[in-house]
């Protein structure tokens, strides 16, 4: 049985970094999140609430939902940007479809967080860690904010993993690991648990979520009824809750990986080339895909990147031909400098049931060719993507 792998993914102080992402490609030099600010009301009037502050302005003990006059009182010289909810959703739009592009079953519970059943597409990566830092990293490097990404086996505890150490990280909390990660924290930062029922767990004598986990159940009903069978099952980390997946169209489907050490020749960066073609291919396979269109992006150890495309000579998701143009782009793009990453990206595709075009020079696989490559598809997603390679 295939074990479930959940990602829940929330943007770090979502309507602030936004802002200051805005603010940043329009020439400021100043970045709020840097400094003392906050998201909410406006200067001349001081009233409203913070929407979203700053990981300095928490240091002058700032909250969200506080009155801007309170947070004013607490930092006088605290910047206020008025919030931009037109500016938010085009930014939640383009985050979900960057990470669509990594897995498309994914569940937007609100404008700046989701969860994903990354179950089926972690035979691609070494890990869920390592996929989960690449998704974040790839966040950062095209859309210039930080997320958070906690990784399980429910989307209780990703999501409770998610909430750990901030900002731009990727936390686990597995089962097995709730004793040592969950358990000591203060019972309010469990998920469910809000002001009121703190208080009455508080009375309780109930101060840690491993408290309220130990407890007798029965007593626990007794004063909160269902919920509190409720919070008493997400201390023990059971939820049986389905990511609620929405058909959306896939956009793109690629694969970018920063390099361990810088890669100094044109055969070094193709063997990595290769990797993640053979990535994006099984990927194309899996969804059913087919592109039309490649990219190769290249970032020096300067931190220079750049990128060049190209139409493909008909719609594909063979592994060798997305690999011959992803190196004709290296090609034309490289300039001899030392490369920190490389990235391929397909776009412009087609479902596979639909007519594909051949070009001239182009001769149908025969029976034997498709029945092996089916089969080394098939040994690929049992035994791991190495276990077998084409010959070039």
């Amino acid at each position: 049985m295939l074990q479930r792998v959940i990602f829940h993914i929330d943007v770090n102080s979502a309507f602030l970094s936004w802002s200051a992402v805005e603010r940043l490609k329009k020439g400021d030099t100043l970045d709020l999140r840097e400094i003392p600010s906050i998201i909410g009301g406006d200067m001349s009037s001081r009233h409203g609430v913070v929407l979203a502050k700053s990981i300095p302005a928490k240091a002058f003990h700032i909250s969200t939902g506080e009155p801007v006059a309170h947070a004013l009182q607490k930092c006088p010289h605290l910047l206020l940007e008025p919030p931009d909810h037109k500016l938010y959703h085009g930014y939640s739009q383009r985050l979900m479809e960057l990470l669509r592009t990594f897995c498309p079953k994914i569940e937007q519970v609100s404008i700046d967080e989701c969860y994903m059943d990354f179950s089926e597409y972690v035979e691609d990566y070494e890990s869920s860690v390592t996929a989960a830092v690449l998704m974040k990293d790839t966040v950062r490097s095209r859309l210039g904010f930080t997320v958070n990404i906690g990784i399980s086996s429910n989307k209780l505890l990703a999501k409770m993993a998610s909430d750990f150490q901030k900002p731009d990280k990727v936390h686990t909390l597995f089962p097995e690991e709730i004793s040592t990660k969950m358990w000591p924290l203060p019972v309010r930062e469990l998920f469910m648990v809000g002001k009121s029922a703190a208080a009455t767990l508080e009375k309780l004598e109930v101060l840690t979520i491993g408290d309220l986990a130990h407890m007798d159940l029965k007593i626990l009903e007794s004063h909160m009824k269902s919920h509190g069978r409720l919070i008493w099952e997400f201390a023990n980390g059971m939820d049986d809750s389905q990511v609620q997946t929405e058909e959306s169209e896939l956009k793109g489907v690629g694969n970018s990986t920063t390099l361990a050490k810088n890669a100094e020749t044109a055969s070094d960066a193709k063997e990595v080339l290769h990797s993640l073609c053979r990535q994006v291919s099984s990927r194309l396979k899996r969804y059913g895909q087919l592109a039309g269109m490649i990219s190769t992006e290249i970032r020096y150890d300067s931190f220079v990147n750049v990128s060049h495309q190209t139409q493909l000579p008909a719609v594909t998701d063979d592994e060798k031909i997305l690999y011959h143009h992803a190196c004709i782009l290296f090609d034309e793009l490289w300039n001899g400098e030392p490369i920190r990453l490389l990235g391929v990206r397909t776009s412009k595709l087609a479902t596979e049931p639909e007519p594909v075009q051949m070009t001239l020079f182009d001769l149908p696989k025969t029976q034997k060719e498709i029945q092996a490559d089916q089969a080394a598809e098939a040994l690929r997603k049992k035994f791991g993507k190495d276990v077998i390679h084409k010959g070039w």
